[in-house]
């Protein structure tokens, strides 16, 4: 089962084939992160990681207000330091997009087991409202689709300048 309730099984699995897919696809998947991770890390002093997901539109937030467009999960300032945090969300917000944190989403097991901000590791949770990009009743393509491709390609893009100039900063304060 995903979120909203939906079945992705018409049946329960067998026990044989989730082990199997633990094997072959997550472990294989972490140890391929862990290593581009510890890999960046040794070669700028610094990691960034962006774990990016979809979030359902509809729905209200635990404190009963709607849902923001952009809710950025860093663990309540555990998993990225804050200046990763801010300058996803002064980025985002400057493109238009209503932007939280941490609430309802604050990060998941990405955010929880790499993002380790006093060793140079951010790990930053990004959930994206799909009602900004498709039909959820359809999983089509809405028109405002190639627009919000544009706005987090424009985001991204001012993050990743602030960070790489936060990296070297930073690298130059360590030495």
């Amino acid at each position: 089962m995903v979120g909203e309730s939906y079945e992705i099984y018409s049946a329960r699995i067998p026990v044989e084939s989730a082990l199997s897919r633990i094997e072959a696809l997550y472990r294989p998947y972490h140890a391929g992160l862990r290593h581009l991770v510890n890999r960046t890390q040794a070669s700028f002093g610094s990691c960034i990681l962006v774990d990016a997901h979809s979030m359902p539109s509809t729905g209200l937030d635990r404190d009963g207000t709607a849902k923001a467009d952009i809710i950025l999960g860093d663990r309540f300032g555990t998993s990225a330091a804050s200046f990763v945090v801010d300058a996803a969300e002064e980025a985002f917000a400057r493109a238009g997009l209503t932007v939280t944190r941490n609430r309802p989403y604050a990060g998941g097991f990405i955010t929880e087991h790499y993002g380790a901000p006093g060793s140079g590791v951010h790990a930053l949770q990004i959930e994206v409202s799909r009602g900004l990009y498709m039909n959820e009743a359809t999983l089509e393509p809405s028109s405002g689709f190639s627009a919000l491709q544009q706005v987090i390609s424009a985001a991204m893009a001012e993050c990743f300048a602030r960070w790489s100039g936060w990296s070297e900063d930073w690298r130059q304060a360590a030495e």
